[in-house]
C-alpha cells in the first residue's frame, strides 16, 4: 500500500491479526506498493489486480478458486473501484475505515473548512501564505477549538454550532461524534487547504445544519468545481468515481466517530448500492472508536470469518445464503442511540493507546445489539 498523505512507497502486511488468519485457514495472500505515491487509486486499482494474478501464476498447481480483496482508508477507495472496475475476478471484499465516498470526501473537507470560516466571520479561501499563521488561529479562537481536548466542547457560540454542524456533516448525532471534535477539529482545518483543493471539489450541493443561531447556508462561500467534466468523469485516475455496483460480497467495517474518513462516507456509498438494487451485498458494521481504523483481532477476524462464510454459502445455495448481520448506517434514530455499535464492538480492547479513544464512549451492556439487523 501507499501512504496517502506522504512519500513513501512500502508493502504492508494485513492489518492486525488478519495475516495470521488468513495463514491458519491455509489462504495464500500478497500485497505490494502501489506505483505512486500520495492519493492515486487508479494505479492501486491497476496494480493490485495486476499483483493478484502474478501471485496466481505463482501458485503453480495451487491456482487460487476465488481471490478476495481488502484494503483500509484509501484501500477502501481501490476495493469499491476493483469490484467495479473487474466484476467477474474478486470472489468477496472487505473493506476497512474504507474511503468510499470518492470525490465527496475532499468535498466534505472544503464542506468543514468554509463552514469554519462562515462561522469564525474570517474569509480564508483560497488559503494564502498567512493562513496557518494568522487566519487559522482566529478562527480556532473564534470557534474555541484553541487547546480543546478530546471530549471537550467548544468554548464560544459559533463553535458549538460548528461542533454540531460537523457531527451533521461527518453522518449524524452518534456515540462519540461530538466528543471527536477535539481530536480532528484543529487538524482538519489545517489540512483542508490541501485535501480540498484539486478541480473537482464543490460545495454547491451541501446543505449546513444546523441553521440556528446563525442560518450558515446564507452566509457561507459558495465553490464550484473548476472542471465538471473532470469530476464526472469515470477514468480510472486518481480519484475515480465509485457507483455502488457490487457483484460479490462486501463486508464493512467503520468507526463510528473516525472524522477523516468519516461514517458519512460509508453512508454514501450504502445510499448508492441500494439505489442500483444490491443492499443484499454489502454488510455494514460500526465500530465504536474514533480513532481512524482502529480495529481489533478480535472485530478483524469475526468480519473475516463472516464475509469467508456468506461468499461459499452464496456459491453453494445461491439467493438461499445467509446473509451475516450488520448494522443499519442509514436509519438516523439507531445511529444516534446510546448503543449505536454496540453489537459487533470488542468488549474487551487491549489496553494500548491505539484504543485509547474508545474511553469516550460510555460502556455497552451485555445485550446491546440496538442498531443492528
Amino acid at each position: 500500500m501507499t501512504d496517502a498523505a506522504g512519500k513513501t512507497l512500502r508493502a504492508e502486511a494485513p492489518i492486525g491479526g488478519l495475516r495470521k488468519q488468513f495463514v491458519e485457514e491455509g489462504y495464500a495472500w500478497a500485497a505490494s506498493s502501489f506505483p505512486t505515491t500520495g492519493y492515486d487509486v487508479g494505479p492501486g486499482v491497476k496494480s493490485s489486480h495486476d499483483l493478484a494474478e502474478f501471485a496466481a501464476t505463482e501458485l503453480l498447481d495451487h491456482r487460487p478458486e476465488r481471490t478476495y480483496i481488502t484494503g483500509g482508508s484509501m484501500g477502501g477507495h481501490v476495493v469499491a473501484r476493483s469490484l467495479e472496475e473487474y466484476p467477474e475476478y474478486y470472489g468477496g471484499a472487505l473493506s476497512l475505515c474504507g474511503q468510499v465516498g470518492d470525490r465527496r470526501h475532499f468535498d466534505y473537507f472544503l464542506d468543514a473548512n468554509l463552514a469554519a470560516q462562515a462561522l469564525s466571520g474570517v474569509d480564508a479561501h483560497p488559503a494564502g501564505d498567512e493562513y496557518m499563521t494568522k487566519e487559522l488561529p482566529l478562527i480556532e479562537e473564534r470557534l474555541g477549538l484553541t487547546g480543546l481536548e478530546p471530549g471537550g466542547t467548544p468554548t464560544t457560540v459559533a463553535g458549538r454550532q460548528f461542533q454540531q454542524m460537523y457531527t451533521e456533516l461527518t453522518g449524524g448525532p452518534r456515540p462519540g461524534a461530538d466528543a471527536a471534535l477535539g481530536m480532528y477539529g484543529q487538524a482538519m482545518l489545517q489540512t483542508a487547504p490541501t485535501w480540498a483543493a484539486g478541480p473537482s471539489v464543490q460545495n454547491l450541493s451541501t446543505r449546513y445544519e444546523p441553521t440556528t443561531p446563525v442560518d450558515i447556508n446564507g452566509t457561507v462561500e459558495r465553490v464550484a468545481p473548476e472542471s465538471w467534466d473532470e469530476r464526472n468523469s469515470m477514468e480510472l485516475n486518481d480519484v475515480p468515481i465509485v457507483l455502488g455496483k457490487p457483484r460479490v460480497p462486501v463486508m464493512s467495517m467503520h468507526d463510528t466517530a473516525d472524522m477523516l474518513v468519516p461514517l458519512s462516507m460509508q453512508q454514501t456509498y450504502t445510499k448508492e448500492v441500494a439505489a442500483n438494487g444490491r443492499s443484499d451485498l454489502l454488510v455494514n458494521r460500526a465500530i465504536r472508536s474514533a480513532t481512524h481504523c482502529d480495529f481489533t483481532d478480535v472485530e478483524l477476524v469475526r468480519a473475516w470469518k463472516d464475509l469467508t462464510t456468506w461468499v461459499e454459502d452464496r456459491e453453494a445455495n445461491g439467493d438461499e445464503a445467509v446473509r451475516p448481520a450488520g448494522d443499519d448506517i442509514l436509519d438516523r434514530k439507531r445511529v444516534a442511540s446510546a448503543a449505536f455499535g454496540c453489537r459487533f464492538t470488542d468488549p474487551v480492547p487491549p489496553a494500548t493507546p491505539q484504543f485509547a479513544s474508545r474511553k469516550l464512549f460510555p460502556a455497552c451492556s451485555d445485550d446491546s445489539t440496538h442498531g443492528g439487523r
